[in-house]
């Protein structure tokens, strides 16, 4: 009858929330054959029902330790509604069962062992507490007798913590009259003599004479025997602690031994574990979070930004990861605010359907940016705490270069950040560092490659790279696939002919063709060309190098567009560092150090968990430069963030630059690699850029905005908004929904306003809205969250701008016509050779990666609005085989930015006395 009741219960819950089950975890230490037994009638029975059950099997050498840990990994799992741990501990190893037992989570120990749930069934919390399943079972089957217990006189024989204790206590709150009897009670068969209701639960065969019990009492006979007996196979039959065959002459209702209480313990765990999983269901609904949120205290004038972020106290990072579904052996901490979380939980969610995928961008912005990342963290609190969608932003982490160059942090701004914003801003957790020391050691290598190659015989390099080790010469396996490489299918190092060892250890590198550049995570542009090998001990071999900005090296794209360790390991291994003298390419995996890259890289692979001022949750990973490579955060954490939020919910994340270089690069090359489509695109539209674009005066970080910028011109913006109609424009051609955020700020008028919305609209966009998120957090971005859940409704046709088999010139034409504007491309010399040889060099089909001004539709900074009929010039083409794209350098930049006259460092301190930072960041 329980069994029948359950699975009803259940489908009613499924049919209520489709997709969900109640979960319960079996876990087992060692392999005794009773615990195998008892664990296969609850899997039999959980199947039976509708639950979906987990056995969890640690061997017998499992410490307390390790039992622990998997304890603490149930304990946090959503799906696993009732858990038990099957006794006794089969280990080896000493193991303290109370402590055990105690460690599982008081809502989810269905077996009623812990302190809590017994301390609150002593105490008469009944509603409020899991009761221990045999116990439970009993007083079931005293219910179906259709005897009253209240005012009854019940006696309980045995006083165990599992059956006798709590019965006691069961029966006490259910208004019975209650004596406990043990092996100490002197006067055992008088107490029972005078049960109305008797439980029995010694442990000792048939213990309790049918001559003692009252005529008419219940009898629930707990015991499980065994005696010796001829007549059956084994020798040996089952019985309870009652003498059946005479106690039921005098009982009116009696259990019996083996078919009793057996199987209602097991209805009793299942009933217990389909209870815990509604009120699962009472507190959080499937597919939603419950999730606290930070409520602001907004403040007129808005304070600067670092005060904003001190001001607000920050949830634990821990409660952070617990309220949007992740295991706690799925997250490593890095203080109170800030964790990593493991690929296993991608894993973990691989059968989940993603939530919608919203990507910001912006119009050709001023120097001054107009706040791509203030929206995007706007957005996701009006999203979240504001309308309460589960909701994930996804950022770069930001260079230690502008940090403390000119630019200063990209935490957002006002009441819209990342916080705290002075970590997020400096180490993280390390991932740009981790970054510097792996690119490094690529450049060490080369140089330190092309001096022993210059110094040694064949036979010298050969003894050196394939040394006997105890008298045994082995190759590594980054070695075997050198030699496949090499067209060499020999294993065996003695083997080798002259030529071969020839071609296996000369990689013959071509000084000239070194693309591999040093870098340091600073602003140093004394260090954009220097000379290496100036020493003596490098006999002379010196070469004009440089130094990149961190950011900018190619391991950096590549951590970004990897979709889990292997995939970065294999794009780790593919990067060219240069060209030998024959103009064969020369990899990573060619020097030998993709196993040393991926080791360096092994924890930065992981996204990195923070929050924003009002609480919802943000993934903090890669930066990526978004000229020279595409400008966008990691598609691993997107991954995991769609994952989580499940398919009602919503990831935002955000492009580099305006629409025409981070969104197209996001498109063509970030969703090419990743799979993803996009949802909506939200474009961030200023006034202040608009006037700019309609003629207005040059707009300078760190100098005053010109007067046109303070008063209202209604003609000058709406000449500027050329430039918002073609990001629109170029939006909509990879078949995605627009909506436009108009930053309000606070020098616009309510006219000036007004117009960008109605031109955006008549432009094409879905939807145009004001914001003030900046001032007033979620709330000013709430319209905007609405627009973007409407947009996200509609069909999304989302394609691809070119095919990547199309030759490298046509594909660099069709962005450069499409998306600039351009009327046709031209190619330098050093260009036109650099195609010949990328595809002589089968790089040719690569997704292309402009590196272009962000300041202009073309490659003329100072050509604002929607210039056309330009021949756009490509200096050089350089390749990110790793990361998977071609650059071409249109016109010129530099990779090391230089630090002002007056940097932002000036303006940040440290207070010795709290040890907080200070500063504007």
């Amino acid at each position: 009858q329980v069994r029948e009741r359950l699975k009803k219960q259940v489908v009613e819950m499924k049919e209520k929330f489709p997709g969900f089950r109640p979960g319960l975890a079996i876990l087992q230490v060692g392999n005794r054959d009773d615990s195998n037994l008892y664990i296969n009638m609850k899997l039999k029975a959980a199947a039976e029902i509708g639950i979906s059950a987990n056995h969890i099997k640690l061997p017998n050498t499992a410490t307390e330790a390790d039992v622990l840990k998997c304890i603490a990994s149930l304990n946090g799992d959503p799906a696993v509604h009732g858990f038990i741990v099957q006794l006794p501990l089969d280990s080896d190893k000493p193991i303290n069962t109370e402590k055990i037992t105690n460690a599982v989570a008081p809502e989810k120990d269905v077996d009623g062992l812990s302190s809590i749930n017994a301390g609150k069934l002593s105490r008469g919390d009944l509603g409020d507490c899991f009761i221990p399943c045999t116990p439970k079972g009993c007083m079931e089957l005293i219910r179906q007798t259709g005897v009253q217990v209240a005012g009854k006189r019940a006696v309980v024989v045995g006083r165990s913590k599992i059956v006798g204790a709590p019965m006691h206590d069961l029966l006490l709150w259910n208004h019975a009259t209650v004596t406990t009897c043990h092996s100490k009670t002197s006067t055992l068969a008088e107490e029972v003599g005078k049960a109305d209701i008797l439980v029995v639960a010694a442990g000792k065969a048939e213990m309790v004479k049918g001559e003692w019990i009252k005529p008419g009492a219940i009898v629930i006979d707990c015991g499980i025997n065994h005696v010796p007996d001829s007549t059956k196979a084994s020798g040996k039959r089952v019985v309870g602690d009652v003498a059946y065959s005479t106690a039921k002459e005098k009982a009116s209702y009696i259990t019996p031994v083996p078919g009793g209480v057996g199987p209602m313990t097991v209805a009793m765990l299942m009933q217990s574990t389909v209870e815990s999983a509604q009120r699962f269901l009472e507190k959080f609904q499937p597919g939603k979070w419950n999730i606290q949120y930070n409520q602001l205290t907004l403040k007129m004038p808005v304070p600067s930004d670092i005060e904003i972020s001190q001001s607000c106290i920050a949830k634990p990072i821990e409660q952070v990861a617990k309220e949007v579904g992740l295991l706690p052996d799925e997250v490593e901490l890095y203080g109170q605010t800030k964790a990593k979380v493991h690929l296993s939980a991608l894993k973990r969610l691989k059968n989940q359907p993603d939530g919608k995928y919203v990507v910001v961008t912006g119009i050709t912005p001023t120097p001054l940016g107009e706040g791509k990342s203030t929206t995007t963290v706007g957005l996701v609190q009006a999203l979240g705490a504001h309308l309460h969608q589960n909701v994930f932003a996804c950022v770069r982490q930001p260079s230690q270069g502008p940090t403390f160059g000119i630019k200063g942090g990209a935490a957002g701004g006002g009441y819209c950040q990342v916080i705290p914003m002075e970590e997020f801003n400096l180490h993280l957790t390390g991932d740009i560092h981790a970054i510097t020391a792996a690119n490094n050691l690529v450049a060490a290598a080369i140089d330190a490659r092309i001096f022993h190659e210059l110094t040694q015989t064949d036979q010298a390099l050969y003894n050196r790279l394939v040394p006997f080790v105890s008298g045994v010469r082995k190759f590594s396996d980054i070695q075997i696939r050198r030699l496949q490489k090499l067209g060499i299918n020999k294993t065996d190092p003695m083997a080798l002919t002259k030529e071969e060892v020839n071609l296996f250890v000369r990689l013959d590198i071509d000084p000239a063709t070194i693309t591999w550049q040093r870098v340091l995570d600073t602003n140093d542009r004394f260090l954009r060309k220097i000379t290496i090998g100036q020493s003596p001990t490098e006999k002379g071999f010196s070469r004009t190098a440089q130094f990149d900005i961190t950011v900018s090296s190619e391991i950096m794209a590549v951590l970004a567009l990897s979709d889990g360790l292997d995939d970065m390991k294999k794009r780790l291994g593919r990067m060219v560092v240069a060209s030998s003298k024959r103009g064969e390419p020369v990899t990573t995996d060619d020097l030998g150090v993709t196993g040393a890259l991926a080791v360096l890289m092994k924890d930065a692979v992981k996204p990195n968990l923070m929050q924003t001022l009002e609480g919802t949750p943000v993934f903090v990973h890669a930066g990526p430069f978004a000229n020279i490579a595409h400008g966008n955060s990691s598609v691993l954490a997107d991954k995991i963030a769609l994952k989580l939020v499940g398919k009602e919910g919503f990831v935002v994340t955000e492009a580099g630059f305006g629409a025409d270089i981070g969104m197209e690069k996001f498109f063509n090359i970030k969703c090419r690699y990743s799979g993803l489509r996009p949802h909506v695109v939200v474009l961030v539209a200023t006034v202040r850029a608009l006037k700019m674009h309609g003629g207005g005066p040059t707009v300078t970080a760190g100098v005053p905005l010109p007067k046109e910028y303070m008063e209202e011109n209604l003609q000058l913006l709406a000449k500027g908004c050329s430039n918002l109609n073609k990001q629109i424009q170029n939006a909509r051609m990879f078949g995605v929904p627009v909506v436009v955020a108009v930053n309000a700020f606070k020098t616009d008028t309510k006219a000036e306003l007004a117009l960008v919305v109605q031109l955006a609209k008549e432009a094409g966009a879905f939807d145009a809205v004001e914001c003030t998120h900046w001032a007033e957090g979620g709330k000013g971005a709430v319209a905007l969250a609405q627009a973007v859940q409407r947009a996200s409704q509609t069909p999304s046709n989302f394609r691809f701008l070119y095919n990547v088999e199309l030759p490298v010139i046509d594909k660099i034409r069709h962005i450069a016509q499409q998306i600039y504007g351009a009327r046709d491309i031209e190619l330098l010399p050093e260009a036109q050779e650099k195609v010949a040889l990328y595809t002589k060099q089968g790089f040719g089909n690569l997704p292309i990666c402009m590196a272009k001004t962000h300041l202009s539709l073309s490659h003329d900074p100072e050509q604002k609005g929607a210039p056309t009929g330009f021949i756009l010039p490509i200096r050089d083409i350089r390749a990110s085989v790793g990361a998977g794209f071609l650059y071409p350098l249109v016109g010129t930049m530099s990779t090391m930015p230089g630090l002002p006259t007056r940097p932002c460092f000036y303006d940040i301190d440290l207070d010795p006395a709290s040890g907080e930072v200070n500063g504007l960041f």
